[in-house]
């Protein structure tokens, strides 16, 4: 049974759409990417997904239960992170994860979840003197607190240095691993690319394709092989098809007698797949 399940959700702000006929299935244990230009309806999605919007129409169910029945104990399994932080300035980031801990039923111990971020040697330094990057870590550890079985991120990277940036990837990894699911809201197709195990455009308020990264761009690419080479000491550049490439006398002449500098296949990127697919740019 997935995890998260839409069928034919409808959301309008008076005339102005949010989402119109959202179906779509998360499963367990998977890092689900949601992308979309903006305006496309991801933020209603999410609000609706974490029962900040509750006015709409179709049907919703999260753990295979309607999610209008759910009351305060959901928020004892999921985990929130929008794109602006919501800690408190004045508070140190340990003061900050113990505010809200006190919020659940469970949760892990606030220092430990600073370690996984981390942001465990800034514990007792006041938020209001951390940057954009420390804040969005804190926020994410505040999200982290309960342990949730599904974890909803808006942007996550936004803000941080390589280093810590590589080290919440890993950490969102590490969580797939262990079965948690996480549905990310993104507009770096990178990241997207990187960590999502299936990705789903949507486009005025519906979803216009669901599909893992890789299978995306098999179906979408060119199905060519690159190779660049050495010959008479000028580098060249070829391209092949794929199919029958075993067979190709001219490949293998090249691959047989020149030094191959690199070879590779031509693959489309998200962005250039989100375009072809929609029409639409992802900004």
């Amino acid at each position: 049974m997935p995890v998260i399940e839409v069928e034919n959700v409808r959301k309008y702000y008076g005339d102005v759409r949010g989402v119109d006929g959202l179906s779509f299935s998360v499963e367990e244990g998977e890092i689900y990417g949601f992308l979309g230009p903006n305006g496309a309806g991801k933020t209603t999605t999410v609000k609706i997904l974490v029962k900040i919007i509750k006015d709409y129409e179709g049907t919703v169910k999260v753990f295979g239960k309607d999610l209008r029945e759910w009351g305060k104990d959901y928020y004892n399994k999921i985990g929130v992170s929008f794109e602006f932080p919501a800690v408190y300035s004045r508070l140190t980031a340990l003061e900050n994860l113990q505010f809200f801990a006190s919020f659940y039923k469970r949760h892990l111990d606030p220092l430990e979840v600073l370690k996984m971020v981390g942001l465990e040697k800034e514990a007792d330094q006041l938020v209001s003197g951390f940057s954009k990057g420390m804040k969005k870590k804190l926020d994410l550890a505040r999200a982290l607190l309960p342990d949730p079985e599904v974890l909803f991120l808006d942007e996550p990277l936004e803000g941080l240095d390589p280093a810590s940036a590589r080290k919440i990837k890993d950490l969102l990894l590490e969580m797939r691993e262990n079965g948690k699911t996480v549905f990310l809201t993104t507009h770096n197709m990178y990241v997207a690319d990187e960590l999502c195990d299936r990705v789903a455009f949507i486009v005025e308020g519906k979803i216009a394709l669901v599909d893992s990264p890789g299978e995306l761009k098999v179906k979408m690419g060119k199905r060519l092989v690159r190779v660049e080479y050495v010959d008479d000491n000028d580098v060249k550049m070829a391209e092949f098809p794929l199919e029958n490439l075993g067979r190709n006398e001219e490949f293998l002449n090249i691959i047989k007698n020149h030094e191959v500098r690199r070879i590779n296949t031509e693959e489309p990127t998200l962005e250039e797949i989100f375009l072809k697919v929609t029409g639409r740019r992802l900004v």
